[in-house]
């Protein structure tokens, strides 16, 4: 790692940035800055030692699309990302609260591997390797240097300042760009006062073993198993969902699982789980079969966190006083569809923008309060995924429809923005304005629509696995990632994806209504009246409604 220099007392070294922080979106951060511009003098302070262990204890393994995209294609890591990283089966759902028979329950899925890949990511190895890649692409890297003071400039042309220590030594050096990744610690959040909560009240728990959980092994069923090519659940980010809660299993390239437990506390308190001994009687209790898997192996246990009310919002991340936040020093949403490596990406590449537009002396006023208006506007947008929805995660009829309602808003319009590289094109979103609007605003109705349809679902759990691949509409939408558009073509993606979205709202709706006539569907249906339905009818269908028996009684948690 770099020799660090410029004790207290010496004329302070200038750095064209300084980022606070040297994990996932530090680096990330750094390495984007250098393949823009080569010759940028891009310095990197990083709280801990170098090399950190694989399996570092962290939470934040899984990647979508954005994400992986952000690391494979945006920054060139993909021979990395395939060869000491493992490629994701995507994401996989069981309703398998109280029961062992994991293969009588209602799966979501896909039998395959869709077009645009993502990856279960090792945090330690990932890290490790980016720090060695930023050295190698000229960034400066300290480790184990703790930042002991900030003073940030009001003059728009003088530099910031920033003392930090290591090994007993003080240094100050000064900055044209300070930018704090150093995670929930948010010093420039801290200093500047922009914490601000959400309504999202969720807690995580969350361990590491140093051993494979394969997952397909829990059934001798030949049918069950073959139902995936390859035969590899144990890829994916699995979900056993219940009411309330949510538990992953994502497996990691040392050869580590990583097992979480996310709850609404007004259904599952923090303080029946925030021990492992706790965690083992409540999987014995709720997801049973992870328990026998776990049981035989709480000798290699590797570590053990929790986070109490985990999300958390920032009212402001980009500055045109040329400093900003990424990562979890800026905002936080909820790890289930792992968007922290998207909102990573997406803040990155706002703030290597805003760092080119200052390069060429050009004002940011306008364009750091644009980005931080859209970045906000994709972070509320995410956010109505989660909040107020983990009652439903339970519900084997409304959960399926849910996830694939989520998908189509995810891959059809953000995801659009970020692959086809528009997201700094702002006459081009602008010229977009009243569509994007448009998504947001059914995307919130049709959230609440389906806690409503929810309090009313019967929640059959047939022993089937809902196919995502077997939507053909649905995996062209993820192949459609992969196009290369102009900008008419791109505006007509767009418009397409939002009058896809109008159709599948409607489609959820009718299901939805079939359930309970009663349902107050009076919002969602002046949107769906504002604009007609797509031309093509046919080409947007949910999977079957269920019309199984209900499986065998199992343990259900009621709200606290």
């Amino acid at each position: 790692m770099t020799t660090p220099t410029t004790p207290t007392g010496s004329h302070p070294q200038q750095h064209d940035v300084v980022i606070m922080g040297g994990g996932l979106a530090g680096l990330t951060l750094a390495l984007q800055l250098k393949q823009r511009f080569p010759d940028i003098d891009v310095l990197v302070l990083e709280r801990r030692s170098h090399p950190v262990p694989h399996a570092a204890h962290k939470v934040g393994e899984s990647s979508v699309e954005i994400g992986a995209h952000y690391f494979d294609t945006v920054l060139g890591l993909k021979p990395h990302m395939q060869d000491a990283q493992l490629r994701k089966f995507g994401f996989r759902f069981f309703f398998s609260e109280g029961r062992r028979d994991i293969d009588q329950v209602t799966e979501i899925g896909a039998s395959r591997y869709l077009a645009v890949p993502s990856y279960q990511i090792d945090r330690g190895i990932f890290e490790n390797y980016l720090a060695e890649e930023a050295a190698r692409r000229g960034v400066k890297f300290i480790d184990h240097a703790l930042v002991r003071g900030i003073e940030l400039a009001e003059d728009t042309q003088a530099p910031h300042t920033l003392r930090w220590t290591r090994d007993g030594e003080t240094h100050t050096i000064a900055a044209r760009w300070l930018i704090d990744a150093c995670g929930r610690a948010g010093m420039l959040k801290r200093k500047l006062g922009l914490a601000e909560p959400n309504a999202h009240d969720a807690n995580a728990v969350w361990f590491r073993i140093s051993d494979r959980i394969t997952l397909d092994d829990w059934s001798d069923d030949p049918e069950w198993r073959a139902r995936c090519t390859p035969q590899a659940r144990w890829l994916s980010t699995n979900h056993l969902v219940g009411a309330g809660y949510w538990v992953w299993l994502i497996p990691l390239a040392s050869g580590s699982h990583s097992v979480g437990i996310v709850a609404d506390p007004k259904y599952h308190p923090l303080d029946t789980m925030d021990r492992f001994d706790k965690a083992m009687d409540w999987f014995a209790r709720y997801q049973p079969r992870l328990f026998d898997e776990l049981d035989g192996k709480r000798h290699l246990l590797q570590d053990f966190a929790f986070f109490k009310n985990f999300s958390y919002g920032c009212q402001q991340v980009f500055s045109e006083k040329r400093w900003a936040l990424t990562g979890e020093a800026g905002l936080f949403l909820d790890p289930f569809y792992s968007p922290g490596s998207d909102f990573i990406a997406i803040g990155n590449t706002y703030i290597t923008d805003l760092i080119g537009h200052d390069r060429a002396g050009h004002s940011l006023s306008a364009r750091a309060q644009l980005y931080d208006q859209l970045y906000h506007s994709f972070y509320e947008s995410t956010l109505a995924l989660y909040q107020d929805q983990y009652g439903l995660f339970g519900d084997p009829e409304v959960l399926p429809v849910k996830v694939i309602w989520d998908y189509t808003y995810y891959w059809g319009v953000l995801a659009q923005i970020f692959f086809h590289d528009r997201l700094t094109d702002l006459a081009l979103l602008g010229s977009l304005k009243e569509e994007l609007q448009h998504s947001q605003a059914l995307n919130i109705e049709v959230q609440a629509l389906m806690r409503a349809w929810s309090a009313a679902s019967p929640k059959h759990n047939a022993a089937v696995m809902l196919d995502q691949a077997s939507l053909p509409w649905f995996a062209e939408l993820n192949r459609s990632m992969n196009d290369t558009l102009d900008d008419a073509a791109f505006q007509a993606r767009i418009r397409g994806s939002v009058a896809q979205l109008h159709q599948l709202a409607q489609e959820i709706r009718d299901r939805a209504l079939a359930c309970d006539p009663t349902i107050d569907d009076s919002a969602l249906r002046a949107l769906l009246d504002q604009r007609p339905a797509a031309s093509q009818t046919d080409s947007v269908m949910l999977f079957e409604a269920p019309t199984h028996a209900p499986s065998p009684s199992r343990t259900t948690a009621e709200p606290a």
